[in-house]
């Protein structure tokens, strides 16, 4: 990476950035043809800033959203932020719906520039990325635009695009994510591909990428048979040549940062205070599922634990996600803190999907039977998932600097060994292998994106406590509600998906490929 080029690049940085903070819904883009206008640019110009931008503040919904939502952690220290207890409104709808949105339309921009000058590679990385940004707007919300969205530039575009099906926005998807692995298999050559933070250039590397994404989406939906998950799997893993997927730890979609601007993560200039000990704790969701306790001794802890937390005291404690104000203040004393030597550093990368992941679906795959191997693929998958999870944090933890007389939180071959033998992990100590599955993916989803508050809605794993504290009828949100702009700027079409969804616009109507969807309750 050379800084230089960024900064080259700095008009159309802002212009990046006012696209995606200041639109409020898809129309916007559709009614001002002009809000992406960068001029006769090279197409991979567009691609080091949406990378980093998009990247930085991925690791601000990670913390803010994530985390509060599936109990992570739990900000009760103080109510300027209630996440926690659901207290979110229409400024929070649209500027998660902007986010996505956003950086989608940035990426579909990219494309067209790429295609009018012939760029394979900006193409297929751009319609990787599109995927990225828009599964998760679509897991957020449901019913979204696809189909027609982001064709305000274009001649003859709609300035109201229809509300695609849940059902249709994922075939759109699937069907992006196989164009771009037909553009990767051409072996494309990247112009400037140090301005790829991602892989480098390296088109082989954003294949395997794509692919991996591809069998994300497709557990996604797993639990609807109309989408035909099995056959599709099975398809992808038969053809190891045609979709290469992740092999390791190598080839997670992590950007990394120098610590020198521009390239630096969101919580730069942020102290341990600001970042964890004055607002944010790790809850007792968390510590429950890291530690193990016998008569009020903690006996063992999950590796990870220090790696993602420090203590507070002498022993672990968690707070209480959902608390109300009368229990915050026992449940916040004494609770541990985020790790702010590893999380908060300003070289903290983003993930945006790790192997670990792949290995967890994979395993969940084979134990329902929707590829092959049964509960002994399955086994062999897990503790691969959790061998690859453990060692990312360990080496993640290593590089950080110590203070003296702190101890190295890394992870090592032994740790690993002995958490899987333990009773948090051990796959033949656990009766119910969905669960156990579901629980350490979790774990190992701790601080990429939204994935794990899209995968308790899919699973209902872990068992979450519903804190007294919270509203919408004390039901974690099924879904965010679209913004109050986009409903008054294309009604009909936000009216016709809500029908379709069967509810109304709001945070209990679940969304199509959800556990409380599929079973009606």
């Amino acid at each position: 990476m050379k800084p230089i080029q960024y900064l080259m690049a700095g008009c159309l940085l802002a212009s990046l950035a006012a696209a995606s903070s200041c639109t409020n819904h898809f129309e916007d883009y559709n009614t001002n043809p002009n809000r992406m206008t960068v001029g006769d640019i090279e197409p991979s110009r567009m691609l080091e800033p949406l990378i980093y931008d998009a990247s930085r503040e991925w690791q601000r919904y990670t913390r803010y959203w994530n985390g509060e939502l599936i109990q992570y952690t739990a900000c009760t220290s103080s109510n300027v932020r209630q996440e926690h207890r659901y207290f979110i409104g229409d400024q929070d709808f649209k500027g998660l719906w902007n986010f996505y949105a956003g950086y989608a339309n940035n990426t579909m921009h990219m494309y067209d520039l790429a295609s009018a000058k012939g760029d394979v590679a900006i193409e297929a990385m751009a319609l990787t990325l599109k995927v990225l940004f828009m599964s998760n707007l679509t897991d957020m919300f449901g019913d979204v635009p696809y189909s027609e969205a982001f064709q305000g530039r274009k001649e003859g575009g709609t300035r109201k695009p229809k509300y695609d099906s849940q059902k249709e926005v994922y075939e759109q998807m699937f069907a992006d994510l196989e164009r771009a692995n037909e553009l990767y298999a051409t072996a494309p050559t990247l112009m400037d591909a140090q301005l790829d933070g991602l892989y480098q250039g390296d088109m082989q590397a954003w294949r395997r990428f794509n692919n991996t994404l591809y069998m994300r989406l497709l557990c996604r939906v797993g639990g609807r048979p109309e989408m035909d998950v099995p056959s599709r799997m099975r398809r992808l893993l038969a053809d190891a040549e045609t979709y290469p997927l992740f092999a390791s730890n190598a080839d997670n979609a992590r950007v990394d940062y120098t610590g020198i601007e521009p390239y630096v993560g969101y919580y730069d200039g942020m102290n341990a205070n600001d970042f964890t000990r004055s607002s944010y704790k790790i809850t007792r969701q968390v510590i429950d599922m890291a530690v193990v306790t016998q008569n009020d001794v903690q006996l063992y802890e999950d590796p990870r634990l220090r790696i993602m937390a420090e203590k507070s005291g002498s022993r672990w404690k968690g707070t209480i996600g959902g608390c109300t104000n009368a229990q915050q203040s026992e449940a916040n004393s004494g609770a541990a803190y985020l790790n702010y030597a590893v999380l908060g550093r300003n070289t903290n990368p983003s993930f945006f999907m790790c192997y670990d992941e792949l290995q967890f679906i994979l395993a969940e795959a084979a134990l329902k039977g929707w590829i092959d191997g049964g509960e002994s693929a399955a086994r062999t998958y897990y503790v691969q998932a959790v061998t690859a999870s453990c060692e990312k944090w360990g080496e993640f933890a290593s590089c950080v600097e110590l203070a003296e007389g702190e101890e190295p939180a890394d992870i090592s071959a032994d740790d690993i060994r002995e958490l899987l033998e333990s009773e948090l992990a051990s796959w033949d100590g656990h009766a119910d292998k969905a669960k156990l599955i579901g629980d350490q993916k979790y774990l190992a989803l701790f601080w990429i994106g939204m994935e794990a508050y899209h995968e308790y809605r899919r699973t209902g794993y872990p068992e979450l406590t519903i804190g007294e504290g919270t509203i919408n009828d004390h039901v974690l949100p099924t879904r965010f509600a679209y913004p109050v702009t986009s409903v008054a700027t294309n009604a009909e079409n936000v009216q016709v998906a809500l029908d379709r969804m069967g509810g109304a616009n709001d945070m209990k109507t679940p969304v199509w490929w959800s556990l409380k969807a599929i079973n009606n309750n």
